[in-house]
């Protein structure tokens, strides 16, 4: 979205009166200690969001060329192997992580508590080179504590816009499902839209942006499930599970050997070459026999008798581009099968509901969607170079 640029943007005049509006539009560094319930603000981008800066931060990000599928995959292995240092035991869970990432979604860890989620997301975000806030959801976290808000500045006598720990490249929504629903929903068109609207002012994002949020599915006092409006939005949900045994030792080992509880992750890429890998992955060959198996794995499990509300046209979209990813980081320039397969429990199952019959009998939507694919016949797709 464009917004129009006012006159002079960069000379306001506090004696004018009608410099006061475009005054209220123009956001300042945000404090740490000024947004509730965000322990870990870091400086908020400068000018974030501005009016008059509406097209910098696409300008800013773009690739000066797109790299093949072998210089994405060699790099996203790069940044797998860097998390993998100190987050034991997710292989899988990462791999699918930094797929949604590369396709440009956003990411739902939904474990019980203690399995790593925080520490998985904070390593990402360290290795892809992005800001990095973290907002720690809780009953009483307001919406304009997470997008910002106007406040009134003595000096201009004037409300300036001051930006939220939205504004950054990688956002941690921890424990989502302890915030109301309003303020979850503060999320939504940020998500969807790449943008922020305050007082009526839309302020677009920097590029890239991406949420990972973590959800506690096994308690429910003082909790709120999050919507399926909002669940929808996200590209996978995806469940850690508990390490095996080795892992779990190689944990407890690698934490005394470091002899601090801090676990430092280097930077591998930064967020300029983040988006040329992911331009790299839009520039990847899906067969149009893979893109019908996306659409019938979707459409089967709409038609699933233990299914009310089966995976909408944006399910489907969301397991292509996944499975897209995925394949890129297996180091293939084309999409197969097994990459849609692999990727389908965490692209699908959150955005199915289940009859109230199925889910008193204990059956879950992952079951549902493995079912699925042993149903739906499996295309031959000749790989396309």
């Amino acid at each position: 979205m464009t917004v129009p640029t006012p006159p002079q943007p960069g000379v306001p005049d506090p004696s004018a009166p009608s410099a006061a509006p475009e005054q209220a539009r123009s956001p300042e560094p945000a404090g740490a200690g000024e947004q509730p319930g965000v322990p870990e603000q870091a400086a908020a981008p400068e000018q974030a969001g501005a009016p008059e800066q509406a097209g910098a931060p696409e300008q800013a990000g773009a690739p000066e060329r797109v790299p093949s599928p072998a210089e994405v995959s060699r790099l996203a292995t790069a940044v797998l192997d860097e998390v993998g240092t100190v987050v034991v035991g997710m292989t899988q869970p990462l791999r699918i992580a930094l797929a949604a990432i590369l396709a440009g979604g956003h990411v739902l860890f939904e474990d019980v508590p203690g399995l790593g989620k925080t520490l998985a997301a904070r390593s990402l975000a360290t290795a892809l080179g992005l800001e990095f806030r973290r907002v720690q959801c809780t009953p009483d976290l307001l919406p304009s504590d997470i997008t910002g808000s106007a406040v009134w500045d003595p000096q201009s006598a004037a409300f300036r816009f001051r930006p939220g720990p939205i504004f950054t490249g990688l956002l941690l929504a921890d424990e989502i499902n302890r915030t109301p629903p309003k303020t979850q929903s503060a999320l939504l068109e940020a998500m969807a839209e790449r943008q922020v609207t305050v007082d009526g002012t839309t302020y677009p994002m920097s590029r890239p942006f991406h949420v990972v949020a973590t959800s506690n599915p096994v308690e429910y006092e003082g909790t709120y499930p999050l919507p399926e409006a909002q669940l929808d939005r996200f590209l996978v949900r995806i469940g850690v599970g508990y390490p095996n045994h080795d892992a779990e030792i190689d944990v407890l080992t690698r934490r005394l050997a470091r002899r601090r509880e801090e676990a430092p992750v280097s930077r591998v890429v930064d967020a300029r070459t983040l988006l040329a890998m992911q331009a790299g992955v839009e520039a990847v060959h899906v067969d149009a026999d893979v893109v019908r198996y996306c659409v019938d794995l979707a459409a089967a499990t709409r038609a699933h008798e233990a299914v009310e509300i089966g995976a909408s046209p944006r399910g489907s979209q969301a397991l292509m581009l996944a499975a897209r990813a995925l394949a890129v980081i297996s180091g293939r320039g084309f999409v197969a099968p097994e990459d849609v397969k692999e990727v389908a429990v965490a692209a699908l199952a959150h955005r199915i509901t289940l009859t109230p019959a199925t889910w008193a009998a204990g059956v879950v939507a992952d079951d549902v969607v493995v079912e699925v694919l042993k149903r739906v016949p499996t295309p031959s797709t000749v790989p396309v170079s």
